[in-house]
């Protein structure tokens, strides 16, 4: 093991993953109005309509995938009838499919962003440095698998990649389990860290933003201003709003 393995399997995840939480908490903090997807529906919505569901479902597959075969030991996957051969052929055909709709996905959406000048006119550039990062990210990973796991004798990533990264979770790193991992595997995860570190910069922080109160907020309340239903006539132009009087009936001049 070299200095290079430490800087390539210790320093940058875990420079990514401060990154990562120091970075969401400063834009949270100090940038609320930008914490948006920068939705450009409004300029395209035909290819929209089928891209966006396709890379979305997709990708949520690809990564509950990935969070049962790094973060769940195999040991315990067994314990619980999950054999080898059932995960095997459930995360070499699932995960294909997944990823197919995935790449399908991010075709027809790099397609739109590409000749739809409309789009094009409001992609910045750090919105061209995540599809880079996006793109090859998802390709070096199906090319792994395609080509170990699919045409190939396969390659036990549990044994290797997955250790790995529950050793850098429990802060005790081992980067000498990355030393004889495949290129296109390790490709995989350098693409991915650095996705994951430029992530809070970007319009990815939207992936954060959960929508838990919409489920308990109340109902909005609409009333008619027809002159026909309404409890008063209605006038065109800004209603002047009333000065607020303080407990004694006089204004208060505030």
């Amino acid at each position: 093991m070299n200095s290079l393995d430490v800087l390539l399997w210790v320093g940058f995840p875990y420079a990514a993953a401060a990154t990562f939480v120091v970075g969401h908490v400063i834009r949270y903090r100090y940038d609320q109005f930008n914490w948006t997807s920068r939705s450009s529906q409004i300029y395209e919505s035909r290819i929209l309509r089928w891209g966006s569901p396709l890379f979305h479902f997709g990708i949520l597959a690809v990564f509950a995938g990935h969070v049962v075969g790094l973060l769940i030991p195999r040991e315990w996957l067994e314990w619980v009838g999950v054999t080898e051969t059932i995960y095997h052929y459930g995360a070499t055909w699932l995960g294909t499919a997944a990823a197919a709709a995935t790449i399908v996905g991010l075709a027809l959406l790099l397609s739109r962003r590409g000749t739809i000048r409309r789009v094009a006119r409001v992609t910045s550039r750090m919105d061209v440095v995540v599809y880079i990062l996006l793109t090859a990210t998802i390709l070096f990973g199906t090319l792994a698998t395609v080509m170990f796991q699919i045409f190939g004798d396969g390659y036990d990533y549990r044994g290797s990649i997955s250790p790995w990264v529950r050793s850098l979770i429990g802060f005790q790193p081992q980067p000498a389990l990355m030393a004889d991992v495949p290129f296109f595997f390790q490709l995989h995860v350098l693409t991915s860290t650095a996705l994951f570190m430029i992530w809070p910069f970007t319009r990815l922080v939207h992936v954060l933003s959960v929508p838990f109160g919409y489920l308990f907020r109340p109902y909005v309340v609409y009333r008619s201003r027809d002159a026909q239903f309404g409890a008063r006539s209605t006038r065109p132009g800004w209603e002047r709003s009333q000065r607020p009087v303080d407990r004694d009936g006089a204004l208060d001049r505030r």
